[in-house]
Parts: structure tokens; sequence; C-alpha cells
């Protein structure tokens, strides 16, 4: 940490005793993320030294990192990679992690770069190195606190590593803290949704600073001039500083007292510099030229190029600006003491000046590479105007960052380079590369990026500038195929396909010509082309065999299983070998392609277990790659969200995971309605309705987010807006898909409740149900020739499908007053190939059947089983329902609780009987004999279940409801 501040410290204690709290539960083994709010100059710095230096007081190891603001320069895990440099000088154990790991050893800087992109240089290596070293750096006996500031700078990499470790953390001797500017967080900020997303992890806390009240303020300025303000004095500060620590000292040292206190903030720190000897002033002139901080060696190179000064001058320059509290000394590094004193001393040169500057960092970069990374070096050649430079250096970044697959940065670094491509004489020289495979590069990035119109755009671009050389642009179409095909504009993939095998298909066999028949072929799997798609991925799958081009084997096989997915076990087959040949030729867009269909082809088969295990492993694997909003990582993590529904897991996404980008959003949005619907979470029907825009752009989110829609509406008691709105659905899907397009039939079984609702009520009132018999008919009849006239791959509907066409038949039954125990029954065995939600909610109307059929005790014992299953997977509505039916019909059932709305299980009531108690996850597992991991997944699951977001939220409304009472009724 910097060395002791020369203000005493005052107030604050909130804060200190939160940073303490979270050092001693680190020594103990419960790790932990603190995150420091405010505005700029409102002491975060100076808060994190006090505690800082009273964490290494009681034995803890403290390092200090910062992240920088390079503008559109992203240097990937830039906090990061400091603080595991600064381990790595004192800690045996952290050094050998990095020698372990050449990805990570690259990813610091430590090993010359590699062209390779294979299993050494992933991006998963990448992260699980940063764990390991910082888990190395830490102990009980010395837990370690790695602050990270400015994080509101951080690059895109750097918040996926911050993600990855909260959700890494299990036992280690580990705090986080990270401090950013509040003020600086826009309502678009990156980091904003950041946080937002730590904010639901239980080891997250947040401990923000805010202005000093008028007492701490005279505390405060007490403090730095010796002796107590006059009042009118202090109302003068209080009033130009509003309570803002920084501004308030540079304020009073400036001269308060005197009543010459300059009119403006910049007057004021500027006044702080001209008090220093003209070279010490330069040399931070020339500091503030890098931002908040810079290398001794690097500025030292800059000032003696620019000004002449020896060693020694730069010494006393740099003691003289320590003294003046200018700057400080971390390690090898000069800090200026806030960084709006950087903002101000930049922000004073003239545009000349500053020019002359970067162009001399620039000079130093060039002439010695290992002072920085080539991002850093861009961005200096940018604002220096030395175009040439910015433009190689910006590829080289590029190439720097693809190679610890940090993806976003890439494609910035790549989109710096096209928007310097005419600017400059012979580009093509200084980078080896002509505009087009620029724009292809930077269509890759793109897509790995997550940002697939983007790549279409770029794809697009390549083909156009192609056009005086029909053979190249042939073989750059089947490029803008996949990127079309990634934006489900299939009929333009077709097209651009087709005429590229009008000019290829003339020539010798080639790579590009191998690639446009195994394109075609995916493009006609995705028009219901079947044939073609089968004949053009044969064509593909032997030419890439005769060129040995596994890459184009492996997408051409992965056609071809789809395609033969009638029969479950030759496409598993046949996807193992295309993963392996993707594996072979290190195409990851292949490989991801293959681990989606495999989880398809378990999850159609209704093996949801199976389905499971390879969508975790595939969503691993796209992270692990930077991939994982490329098309097929996005579809990796929409599926995996299906799939984790249906086994019963209807707990929120991990706050950990990776923000969902714009063009995703609705999809993954979508989705997530299933399990909070089941939830009963508040908001499901204004949710899915505000996705309406979404329809016609995206089928899947019209269906997904209309159908549970229609759901919610029906649970919320509003029937016949649910019966409206299915038929609004399907007649858009209808038009945009097929007049018989399968989910229809979930759509008819959801109609056909919301009719029965309607249908129950009315015969209530003594009101004719034949209209409603009617309609639910047509529904009914449309289900069924959906069924047989409907096209699943393969020539027969799947375990859902079927599942769904049972419950049609059902609540067909329900809605004409038969209401048959058998077509109820028929229904629930129907799910029980692993939808636990739906089993449970099926057998909830099949014990209703058999109530109306005079069966009680049967009745009884599905209405058990039912409930068992709604309260193990947090299905609150359900577990009402079954509570209400059984109050009605007397039924009795074990561990009802009435009017708690409670689904705690046994060993979740006692982890939070413990938590009243104070106690800590540590704590709980001594008394109860579990581990703090399981402990901490039962905490977990209570703030879930009771949806609160807070330990002691959850005691409140524990105790209001009557669950840390004793036995309130179970039987």
């Amino acid at each position: 940490m910097p060395p002791s501040d020369p203000v005493p410290f005052v107030a604050r204690q909130d804060q200190l005793d939160r940073f303490a709290a979270a050092v001693e539960r680190a020594r103990e083994g419960e790790p932990g993320i603190l995150l420091v709010g405010g505005d700029a100059g409102v002491g975060k710095t100076r808060m994190l030294s006090q505690a800082a230096r009273a964490a290494e007081s009681a034995g803890a190891r403290v390092v200090v990192a910062h992240c920088v603001d390079l503008g559109e320069v992203g240097i990937p895990y830039l906090p990061f990679a400091e603080a595991v440099d600064q381990l790595a000088r004192s800690s045996d154990a952290v050094r050998a992690v990095v020698s372990d790991r050449p990805a990570l050893a690259r990813a610091l800087g430590g090993t010359p770069p590699t062209t390779s992109t294979g299993d050494a240089g992933e991006r998963g290596q990448v992260l699980e190195g940063f764990a390991a070293a910082l888990a190395a750096g830490s102990s009980a006996e010395a837990p370690l606190v790695v602050v990270v500031e400015d994080l509101h700078w951080a690059d895109p990499s750097s918040r996926d590593l911050v993600r990855f470790l909260v959700a890494r953390l299990r036992s280690e001797h580990l705090l986080l803290v990270m401090s950013y500017r509040t003020d600086d967080m826009h309502r678009r900020h990156p980091v904003r949704a950041l946080i937002a997303e730590l904010h639901r992890n239980a080891r997250v806390e947040q401990a923000d600073l805010r202005p000093f009240s008028p007492d701490e303020l005279r505390d405060f300025t007490t403090a730095v001039l010796g002796h107590p303000m006059s009042d009118a004095d202090l109302a003068e500060v209080l009033r130009r500083s509003e309570g803002n620590a920084y501004y308030a000292e540079e304020l009073v040292e400036a001269g308060a007292l005197g009543g010459s206190m300059p009119w403006s903030l910049a007057d004021v720190l500027h006044a702080r510099i001209e008090q220093l000897a003209p070279a010490t002033q330069r040399l931070v002139q020339v500091a503030s030229v890098s931002g908040r901080t810079v290398s001794h060696e690097l500025v030292s190179q800059v000032v003696a190029a620019t000004d002449g000064q020896q060693t020694a001058d730069l010494t006393a320059s740099l003691r003289e600006a320590v003294a003046h509290h200018v700057l400080e000394v971390e390690g090898d590094t000069l800090a200026f003491r806030h960084a709006l004193l950087a903002e101000a001393v930049y922000g004073d040169l003239l545009p000349g000046e500053r020019i002359s500057l970067h162009k001399a960092y620039l000079t130093a970069f060039l002439a010695r590479p290992d002072l920085g990374p080539a991002a850093q070096a861009a961005h200096h050649a940018l604002v220096a105007h030395e175009l040439p430079q910015a433009l190689a250096l910006s590829h080289q970044a590029s190439r720097a960052a693809g190679r610890v697959y940090a993806h976003a940065e890439e494609q910035r670094h790549l989109e710096q380079v096209l928007a310097l491509w005419d600017a400059v004489d012979d580009p093509h020289a200084l980078v080896g590369l002509d505009v087009i495979d620029v724009l292809l590069e930077t269509a890759s990035a793109a897509s790995l990026a997550g940002a697939p119109a983007r790549a279409l755009q770029l794809a697009t671009d390549s083909v156009e500038r192609a056009a005086d050389a029909p053979v190249r642009q042939a073989g750059l179409r089947h490029r803008l195929a996949r990127y079309l095909l990634a934006v489900d504009d299939v009929p333009a993939a077709l097209d651009q396909t087709g005429q590229a095998l009008d000019v290829l298909g003339e020539g010798p066999a080639t790579h590009d010509l191998a690639w446009t028949l195994a394109a075609h072929a995916r493009s006609a799997l995705n028009d219901d082309l079947d044939d073609l798609a089968r004949e053009s991925a044969g064509r593909a799958v032997t030419l890439a065999r005769e060129l040995g081009t596994p890459d184009v084997e492996a997408d051409a096989l992965t056609t071809l299983a789809v395609l033969e997915v009638a029969d479950v076990e030759r496409s598993e087959e046949l996807l193992l070998a295309a993963r392996e040949r993707a594996v072979a030729a290190d195409d990851l867009v292949s490989e991801l392609r293959c681990w989606f269909n495999l989880a398809s082809n378990r999850f159609y088969a209704g093996h949801l277990d199976q389905a499971q295990a390879i969508v975790t492993d595939g969503t691993a694997r796209a992270a692990a790659t930077g991939a994982t909003w490329s098309v097929y990582g996005a579809d990796l993590r929409y599926f995996g969200e299906l799939v984790r529904y249906l086994r019963g897991d209807l707990t929120p996404p991990s706050a950990a995971g990776a923000p969902i980008p714009a063009g995703a959003s609705p999809t993954h949005v979508a989705v997530r309605l299933y399990a909070a619907l089941a939830r009963g979470d508040v908001g499901v029907v204004d949710l899915g309705l505000s996705l309406r825009p979404e329809w016609d752009r995206d089928q899947q989110v019209a269906l997904v987010a209309g159908g549970c829609t229609v759901d919610a509406l029906t649970q919320g008691g509003r029937s016949e807006e649910a019966v409206d709105l299915a038929s609004e659905l399907v007649a858009h899907l209808s038009r945009t898909w097929s007049t018989h397009f399968l989910g229809s039939i979930w759509l008819a079984a959801l109609a056909l409740a919301a009719l029965s609702d309607q249908a129950a009520a009315a015969r209530t009132a003594g009101r004719s149900t034949t209209a409603l018999v009617e309609r639910g008919d047509q529904l009914r009849d449309a289900a069924v020739t959906a069924a047989e006239r409907g096209r699943p791959r393969g020539g027969r509907l799947g375990p859902e499908g079927l599942a769904w066409l049972a419950r049609v038949h059902a609540e067909h039954s329900r809605l004409t007053g038969e209401n048959d125990p058998a077509l109820w029954e028929a229904a629930a065995r129907a799910f029980d190939f692993g939808y636990r939600y739906e089993s449970a909610r099926t057998r909830w109307r099949w014990a209703e059947a058999l109530l109306d059929h005079d069966d009680r005790e049967k009745a009884r014992a599905v209405a058990a089983e039912a409930l068992d299953e709604a309260s193990a997977t947090g299905a609150l509505p359900l577990v009402e329902a079954l509570h209400s039916l059984s109050r009605r019909a007397r039924l009795g059932l074990h561990g009802e609780r009435t009017g708690t709305g409670s689904v705690l299980t046994e060993r979740e009531t006692a982890v939070l009987l413990l938590v009243a108690e104070g106690l800590s996850n540590r704590q709980i597992g001594e008394r109860l004999f579990i581990s703090t991991k399981t402990v901490s997944v039962h905490v977990s699951n209570v703030l879930a279940k009771l949806g609160v977001s807070g330990r002691a939220e959850a005691v409140s409304v524990a105790h209001r409801r009557g669950l840390l009472g004793g036995d309130d009724g179970g039987g």
C-alpha cells in the first residue's frame, strides 16, 4: 500500500469494520468480495489504504492493482496481471503456478507470443491460472487481500475474470476488494451490469462512501490544519466541497482561511502543482500522459528523452513530488495521489504538448517493447497522430488479445485497424494482410465476442470488396453464409452458397469449395431441404477427407448427424466423430456446434441428465475460449437454462454468469420465464408482454415468452386474456413457421387449461359452457393435426411432444366436465421422462380428477407425490394449490404448512435457525457436521425460496411467517 497518509484518518468506521470483518472471514476460509463505491474524491483510496494497513498489521497480505483508462484501447486482465505479478515476486507458490501455466504466463506478458491457439492458450487456462495464483498467494495465517481500484475502467476480460472468480470462490483465504466511481456509472456502463449481477451473490458486500457530514467534515479539516476552522470558513468549505474529502482537503490547503480560495477546483489543483520546482512540474506533466499510474522506468525514459534530465535530477524531482503529496510510490510504479489530479494536469497541457509527449511515450515503447503491451503503445500512437504506427500496433494488440481469448478486446483493436486503413499509406505492408483479410479477422472476433450482426456486416463488406476477383469472392461467400445463418437469414445463406458453387464448382477441388458445400448443406438443412442437405454434406465430407481438412469434415458430419436424428445412436456417433475432427482442426465454432447438437440429441431423446452433463461441459468450453456469446455458445447457455428447468432446478441463474449481450437478451430473458413462473415470481406477465416487440425478430422468443405469458395469465386468474393471447400467438407463428408447427401442441394445452378454468367458473355460476367447449374442440383438433402433420425431424414426436399431446386430451376432458382420471394419469406418466415441474403439476390435476370421481385414497397419494416434488423444487404456487386442494378435500397432506407458503426442507430450517443465532457458514457447518460449501448451498436455497436477498432479511421473513417457531401443523 502507499505510505501512511499525512492527514490523520477520520470517519468511515463502518466501512473499516466491514473490511476488517471480511478479512477475518477470509482467514477462516470464507472468501468474499467487497465493493466500494463513491464519487470521485470522496475518499475511497484513503479508506482502502487505512483498511489495508490495518489488515497488514493483523497479518494479511495485501496487493493493490489498478484499472487504467486507455479510451478505446483495452489491455486484457490488466489489474489482475498486476496483482499476480506483485505476488509472484514474493511467493514461490505463486511463481510455481505461473510457471506451470503457459497461458497465464502469456497473459502476464512473461512468455514470448505464439501463433498457436491450441489448448495451451485456452482462455480457460488463463482464468483458472489467475484463480490458482490468487489461491496460492493466500493462507489462513496470511489471508490475501486484493484491492482493485477504479473498476469503472476495467477491460471486458477483467470483468469476465471477476465473474469467474466469484463463481469459483469456495474456501480460499481470499478477499477481493474493488472500488469504483459511482458518478462515472451511466445507465449503460458495462460495470453497472456487473455490479448488479454480483449483488445477487451471497459472498458480495457493498461498502459505499458518502460525502462527509458537517460534523465529519469538521473533524477532517481539523486533522488537515492541526486546529479547528472558524464556523464561517467551515461553512464555506462545506459549500464548495459538498463534503467531498479530496475537494475539501485541496480547498483548505489552498488557503480557505485567508479568503483567497480559488474559484474552481482546477485552480486549486493547479495551485498545488505550481508550488513545485519547474523540473518537478515537468515530471508530473510527463507522468500525467500515462494516466494515474506509470512505471518508474517508463517515465524516466520519457523525461530523459524530452528534457534531458539525468537520473539524479529525476530522483530529486520525484522526491519533491512525493513530499508535496502529488505522487506516491507503489513498488516500481508511480501513482498520482488522486486520479482527479492526474486529469487536471493532463487537461492543462496544450494540444501540442500532449502530442509531443505521447510521441515520446510511443518512441520509448518502440525502443523497449518490454515496457508495456502493444495496446498501450497503440493508444499513444493514436493520440500522437502517428497513424501508421497506431495501425500496426493495434493489429499486434489484436493478436495478443486473441491469444488469450479476449475476443471483445481483439475485435476492438481490429476495428481500430479498419478505421485507420484508408488513412495510411500501404497498410498491407504494415500488417501483412489486405483489407479483406482484416475484415474477416474482425468478423470472426465479433462473432466469438457475441456480436453476430456486426460480424455479418463485416463479412458482407469483405464479399463486396472482392467484386473484381470472382473466384476469391466466391470463396468468401461461405463465410458470409455462416454469419447469415447466425442471424437466422436462411434464404440469404442458401443464395450465397448457391452463387459460390456456380463459380467454384467449375474449378479444382479446394478448401473453399469444400467449405462452401458444407455451408450449403447447413443452409439447406435449416430450410428443410433434407435431400439437398444430405447430398451437399456427403460431398463435403468426401472432399474434406481428400484434402485433409478436418474443419470442413466436422461441420458436414454435424449436418449429417442432425439429418439422422431419428436414429439417436447413429446421430450421436456422427456428432462425436465431428467433435473430434473439430478439435483436431482447432475449429472452435464447429466444435461448439457439436456440443450443442449432442445436448439436443440427448434432450429430445428424453435423457435429461445426459443432456445436462453435455450442456455443462459445452458451456464451460465456450467460456474457457471466450466464446460464451458466440452463436453456439449462446445456444448452449439457452439450452442449459431449459434443461435445468425441466430437471426441476427453479432457482434463478447464478449471478456469476457473463452478462447477456443486447442481441441475445430477449432469447435468454424468455427462457428464464419458465422457472420464474413455476417459482411464483411477481411480474412474469409484464415481463413476458414486454417481449412482444421481439416476436417479429425471433420466433423462438415469440413461442417461449408468449407461451409462458399465456400460462402466467391463467395462473393469475386472467383466463380470457390467456386464450386470446394464445390465439394471437398461434396465428403469428403459423404465418412465420408453418400451419402445423409443433409448438402449437404446447400452446393448445395452455389455452385449454385457461378455457377449463372459465368453464369451471361458468358451471359454478350456472352459465352455459357450450361456446367454451366448441373453442376447446378446435384447439384439441388442431393439436392432434399438428402432431400428425407437423414435421419433427426424424418423423416422430419426442417425449415432451407426446406429453403435451396427452395433456391436451386431459385438459379437454376437464373442459367438458368429464375430467377423466385415466387421461390425467397418462399425461402425468408421459411427463415422467424427467420434466419434474409439469409432472407434479399434472398430478395436481390428476388428484382433482380422482376426487371428482370419488377416489379419495388414490387422490391423496397422487397429491402427496405432487406436493413432494413441488416442495423439493420450490414451485410455490403449485405448493399453495396443493395445500388448497388438501384443505378443501380434507386430504391432510403430510408436511402441510397452513398459511406460511414455506417450502423449506428440514435441513434448510435447521440452517436458518443457526443463521438467526448469528453463526457464520463455517460455524454452522461445524454445528451440523456438514461442509461450509454445503451450508452455503442451503443458505442460497433459503434466500431463493423466501424471495429475499440477504441473511438478515431471510430471518425476518421466516419469523414473520412463523417458520422458526416450531411445528405449524405438519401432518
